[in-house]
């Protein structure tokens, strides 16, 4: 079972014009109440390791415990729904504080 802030790798698909895609990195930011229920679909932000600097998006510094290479920007502008199916296993979790931060650009993003 996924858990709040896991980073896995998953598909993206083909993207289109400025979108992320292909297979990547994402952190899951649906909320633990929803995943423990075991949906089908979940949501994702993906990550790159280009560091662009935008104001939507959060650097999470690579590190044993996210299991990620380098650092990387967490793209929360790219949010979206994927099935389940096409997450593989957890590579690490981003841990509290970062959870907290994506969770917080996501929602001045969709002005929650």
């Amino acid at each position: 079972m996924q858990t709040s802030g896991d980073i896995v790798q998953v598909d993206l698909g083909v993207p289109e014009g400025s979108e992320a895609g292909l297979r990547r990195p994402a952190v899951v930011v649906t909320a633990q109440r929803v995943l423990g229920q075991r949906p089908r679909v979940v949501q994702v932000v993906p990550l790159s390791s280009r560091l662009r600097g935008y104001a939507s998006e959060v650097i999470v510094t690579a590190d044993s415990s996210n299991g990620l290479d380098t650092d990387s920007a967490v793209q929360c502008q790219h949010i979206r729904a994927v099935a389940t199916h096409r997450i593989a296993q957890p590579v690490g979790n981003v841990g509290p504080v970062a959870l907290a931060q994506i969770r917080e650009t996501v929602a001045v993003l969709l002005d929650l």
